[in-house]
């Protein structure tokens, strides 16, 4: 079943077009891929899909609704949670209270108190592997506990649909393997679909599903990791001849 439908998405930015035509579909509990070079617009189409931007023409539809127009916190309540690029997490708070703020003010399944959104923060910082960190503040936090807070934080909105904006951008080898298992049991227990952007490959050709192609804000290619790699297009625009 669709759960997000991106319909003819355009983006203009003056005489810029960041996102032209872009339609793809992301299916109930898929992960999908997207890649292409710095400026390809993937960002841009991160922010169409959140609400940071409204479109200049398309339509983006969520379980059938046309959520195009909608304010960001809207989407989120509605089940759209995404992560950013540089992760910001509020600095002087902990990290329990980081996630039990995402939790108040998601909208849905409303908590009873503090206490047991606290209670329920804590579920989330075990499953990103930060339960021994619940007490360290936001400013003290390395990239690597950042960008796990960043993710918790996310899914303590409990969407359907979690769009990760390079996770894991700044990690070494053994990091990286991390957040791919990591990412693998969030969908696996959450039962949701995931849309990340992400250039490291390794990380991409293993738990994508699918992969869309961006260059110069168009779709130039949409497959399996193998029918990615192999398309011509691809390899000349982004991939580059060794793949």
């Amino acid at each position: 079943m669709e759960l997000l439908k991106v319909e003819e998405l355009s983006k203009n930015f003056g005489g810029l077009k960041a996102v032209n035509r872009v339609s793809f579909c992301l299916a109930e509990e898929e992960i999908l891929g997207l890649i292409g070079p710095n400026g390809a617009g993937k960002t841009t189409l991160f922010n169409l899909i959140s609400g940071v931007y409204h479109p200049t023409s398309g339509r983006i539809l969520f379980k059938g609704r046309d959520i195009t127009k909608l304010k960001p916190f809207h989407r989120c309540k509605l089940g759209i949670g995404r992560t950013f690029q540089i992760a910001s997490p509020f600095k002087s708070m902990t990290v329990l209270d980081n996630v039990t703020t995402a939790i108040l003010f998601r909208g849905k399944e409303k908590v009873k108190s503090v206490s047991e959104a606290r209670d329920e923060a804590r579920f989330f910082c075990e499953l990103v592997g930060l339960e021994n960190k619940t007490e360290k503040m936001g400013e003290d936090l390395t990239i690597v506990e950042r960008k796990r807070l960043e993710l918790a934080r996310a899914i303590a909105t409990k969407p359907q649909v979690l769009l990760l904006d390079e996770v894991m951008a700044g990690l070494r080898p053994n990091e990286i393997e991390e957040t791919i298992s990591l990412i693998r049991r969030i969908k696996e227990e959450m039962k949701l679909s995931v849309l990340f952007v992400e250039h490291i490959m390794k990380a991409v050709m293993t738990i994508s599903d699918r992969i869309i192609v961006l260059h110069h804000g168009e779709k130039i290619a949409e497959g399996t990791a193998h029918e990615v790699a192999n398309d011509p297009k691809v390899i000349d625009a982004y991939l580059g001849e060794q793949v």
